[in-house]
């Protein structure tokens, strides 16, 4: 599992910055790989946490480690406390989100 423990018993997680557009706070997917009971076949699980960026300096796209914490706000419990990668601050396109607007047409 990627989680570890520190000294203060608080849980650690490596995610991806998928959101930063809220005020001093990053929404954070953890990618995790399960093994399937039946099939026996190894599935991507991913969870979205929301966490507390003091600086608020953290783009999207930046790999980041998280703590638990005590609760911030009504579904924020987690803190940054590392940024592993910078990120692009740019947002990823998801497959099948072609731009579907008319190009302009100039006289």
């Amino acid at each position: 599992m990627t989680s570890e423990q520190h000294r203060t018993g608080r849980r650690t997680l490596i995610g991806t910055v998928v959101s930063d557009k809220m005020e001093k706070t990053v929404v954070v997917e953890v990618t995790r790989r399960v093994l399937h009971g039946r099939y026996q076949k190894y599935v991507t699980r991913r969870k979205k946490y929301k966490a507390h960026d003091e600086t608020n300096a953290i783009l999207t796209g930046a790999e980041v480690v998280i703590e638990e914490s005590r609760p911030l706000s009504r579904t924020k419990r987690w803190v940054v406390i590392e940024e592993r990668s910078k990120g692009t601050g740019e947002v990823q396109a998801i497959a099948g989100d072609e731009d579907i607007r008319q190009p302009e047409t100039t006289p």
